[in-house]
């Protein structure tokens, strides 16, 4: 099924199932939308990891303890997952300061460095999301229907 719509400059694109770019826009898409949303409800039971674990201790004692600040972590997250959802444009950039703020937070713990190098892949994956919503991140028109 194809579909048409337009850009900011008014170019219409066409979409279809074939089009790789807009295949990659749409994996990296469900995958922000996915990830942030099982991340921060993780933070409210931690079966696979202690979240604590990560954080810089001054962070924890912002808010009267690491546990605390987790779990405003992971309705932050839940948020940000939402929000790449319904307005990837918009909730992309903001994952991506996200993921760069974890960053930094693991480089003043000292250690995890594997996990910080794993992070700055998935910043940059969702900065490129945010620049392939910048094309495709729009009402969607079907051809031949009023929107």
């Amino acid at each position: 099924m194809k579909s048409i719509a337009t850009t900011q400059t008014g170019v219409f694109v066409e979409e279809t199932a074939h089009n790789p770019t807009f295949q990659a826009y749409e994996i990296l898409h469900w995958g922000f939308v996915a990830a942030p949303v099982i991340a921060g409800l993780h933070k409210f039971f931690m079966r696979l990891t202690d979240w604590t674990i990560y954080l810089w201790p001054p962070l924890g004692n912002l808010v009267g303890g690491a546990g605390t600040f987790m779990r405003i972590v992971g309705v932050v997250e839940i948020a940000a997952g939402c929000l790449v959802a319904f307005k990837p444009k918009l909730g992309a950039p903001i994952v991506a300061a996200w993921l760069f703020g974890i960053i930094v937070n693991l480089l003043l713990l000292g250690s995890f460095y594997d996990v910080a190098l794993r992070d700055l892949g998935l910043c940059l994956g969702a900065l490129a999301l945010w620049r392939l919503a910048i094309r495709y991140d729009h009402p969607h028109v079907v051809q031949g229907q009023p929107g």
